[in-house]
């Protein structure tokens, strides 16, 4: 199955030409021969470590080009480049060519940012791209997205040489070809793999040079996928520290909208019919073995240092238990979780602000003293799946009179849980497959339920035929097909 991209979704190309006309004064794209000829006033530039972006405009241009584009999509006009400022000082400045595209989940942000790339490039020439994203997962996600619209978008701009790689520290000569090469590079990192200075990219090599040194030389323009999880000051700084030409922050849950150049909320989607109405159903619990359950006890602040008291579950001989930890700052929650999985995305200690009270992992979370995050007991993720099955059933007897199907999704934190193998390879079910099945028969047995799904249960949450008109979809917490 091949997939097929469109090309003309109206509030895509809309999102692509806030971008493009903030540039509006810059220099337009040369063929490569005159550049090598006429590098003044280019909109790319050489130097001793290679090829990078060069902006020609103003910043006092660039403010001009942002009032005229939020004029013209409806949004509050800015009086000035919006900075952001260090929550330490308060003074310290991060750029302020630091731009917002807010996009609901579901309308395509990744596609519109692949093809704002391919656009500035068309269009004015530049060259160098990183894609900063919070998580490994994402990241991967994001490479996925490359590869899969690589043809489409070739097809679209009449065949661009274009590289994209993503950041392997085994494979530091990809920096040094992303910054030599005159081709369109695209460089995807997770954004814990340069914001600490004991980061290889960050350390001084037999060359005598710090990798990161090659990404800015190019003054790449940084693309910030889901920017909320970086407005720590130490991610921001990172950021800051690629030294990019402008940054284009991605999402559909900002925190902070910095200048902000275009915008597609909730309702606006929903009105377009771009997204379907969700309804959520909730419940809480106070404890929890599968999710990141961290409680903060205590700030301490001692003559040296700050420390942290705070209760995770850790890997322990017995089996998983709840265990008090010192933290420092720096400390990754990994490390002293004796390795669990939960932890591993993000949870290293960034910051410890005495005066409000809190605590701000690397990930972007917070936690205020005596609060606690996380918490899902096996009895609570039970009635989860069985809640679910009941409103499937329910939601099914209205709409499947009209011909609509009925999609019920669950998310799930590792395969292990819904599927495990044996020995031999043979498939076992796993508690959520042992849940749902037990949920789903007494729904189905029911004689108000009656032939509404006429299936075996067996069959029900596996991978389905064209014509079924109802069936449970299980996806884990990469957002893929399990089955």
């Amino acid at each position: 199955m091949k997939l097929q991209f469109s090309a003309t979704q109206d509030y895509q190309l809309q999102a692509v030409k806030s971008v493009i006309d903030l540039f509006e004064g810059q220099p337009l794209a040369k063929g490569d021969f005159k550049i090598s000829f006429a590098m003044e006033g280019a909109s790319i530039a050489f130097s001793e470590k290679g090829i990078g972006n060069n902006l020609v405009i103003s910043e006092e241009q660039i403010l001009q080009n942002l009032q005229i584009i939020q004029q013209r999509n409806n949004l509050e006009i800015s009086e000035n480049l919006v900075a952001s400022y260090s929550s330490e000082d308060k003074k310290t400045e991060y750029t302020r060519l630091n731009f917002t595209i807010e996009m609901e989940t579901g309308t395509g942000k990744t596609y519109t940012f692949l093809r704002t790339i391919y656009e500035l490039n068309k269009v004015y020439g530049f060259k160098k791209f990183v894609i900063v994203v919070p998580s490994v997962a994402i990241r991967e996600g994001t490479v996925k997205n490359l590869q899969i619209t690589h043809e489409h978008f070739q097809d679209l701009y009449e065949c661009p040489p274009i590289n994209y790689v993503m950041y392997d520290s085994k494979n530091l000569t990809s920096l040094k070809n992303f910054a030599t090469s005159n081709a369109i590079q695209v460089l995807v990192i997770n954004i814990d793999s340069f914001s600490k200075d004991s980061n290889i990219i960050n350390t001084v090599r037999e060359t005598g040079v710090k990798p990161i040194e090659y990404i800015q030389a190019t003054n790449e323009i940084a693309i910030i996928d889901e920017p909320q999880n970086m407005e720590t000051d130490v991610r921001r700084s990172a950021i800051q520290n690629l030294n990019p030409l402008c940054t284009l922050r991605y999402s559909a849950t900002h925190r902070n909208f910095y200048n902000l150049l275009y915008s597609l909320n909730p309702v606006q989607a929903y009105d377009l019919g771009l997204v379907k109405q969700i309804e959520v159903d909730g419940i809480t619990s106070d404890s929890n073995y599968n999710a990141a359950f961290i409680q903060v006890k205590k700030i301490e602040s001692g003559k040296k240092n700050l420390k942290v008291k705070v209760a995770i579950y850790v890997n322990d001989k017995g089996g998983v238990t709840q265990k008090d930890i010192t933290l420092a700052l720096g400390e990754d929650l990994f490390e002293k979780s004796n390795r669990r999985d939960i932890y591993k995305d993000g949870f290293i200690l960034n910051e410890i602000r005495v005066s409000d009270r809190e605590i701000e992992f690397a990930n972007g979370l917070i936690i205020r003293e005596g609060e606690t995050q996380g918490g899902l007991t096996d009895e609570v993720m039970k009635f989860q799946i069985e809640r679910t099955v009941q409103a499937h059933f329910e939601k099914l007897k209205k709409l499947k009179p009209q011909g609509i199907k009925v999609l019920s999704l669950f998310f799930i934190d590792k395969v292990a849980n819904y599927r495990s193998y044996d020995l031999n390879g043979n498939p076992e079910k796993g508690k959520f497959a042992l849940w749902f099945e037990e949920a789903f028969i007494k729904q189905a047995t029911k004689k108000a339920n009656a032939d509404l799904i006429p299936f075996e249960v067996e069959k029900v949450h596996k991978r389905q035929s064209e014509n079924n008109r109802s069936f449970i979809y299980l996806r884990n917490h990469w957002d893929r097909p399990l089955l």
